[in-house]
């Protein structure tokens, strides 16, 4: 089931900005203290670096992503989930814009 809104939070309202504005998000904190961000990916094949695991829900458009140390491109659409681990990184291509929740944690 896709996320289709996320009540009580407080928005970061300057958008964080990535690789030449290929990928633009804000960051959000929930009452309770969890932080996500939610963004968009436009049409590039990207390496992002994590700190804490992340888990990545597709909201609208689709990717592929490939998690370090794996040689498999995998398929990712609206309603979807992929989970990187901490300290690790994924690679991820778009070819459409790419709605997403970044779920921290």
């Amino acid at each position: 089931m896709t996320t289709e809104t996320l009540s009580g939070v407080s928005v970061t309202t300057r958008a964080n900005v990535y690789f030449d504005g290929k990928c633009v998000s804000h960051s959000l904190q929930l009452a309770d203290g969890t932080t996500k961000s939610v963004g968009v990916i436009l049409p590039a094949t990207l390496t992002f670096n994590t700190g804490a695991p992340e888990i990545m829900e597709c909201v609208g458009g689709s990717c592929e992503y490939r998690i370090a140390g794996t040689d498999r491109w995998v398929r990712s659409s609206a309603g979807e989930r992929f989970s990187i681990p901490a300290n690790s990184s994924f690679d991820i291509r778009v070819s459409e814009p790419y709605h997403y929740i970044c779920h921290f944690g």
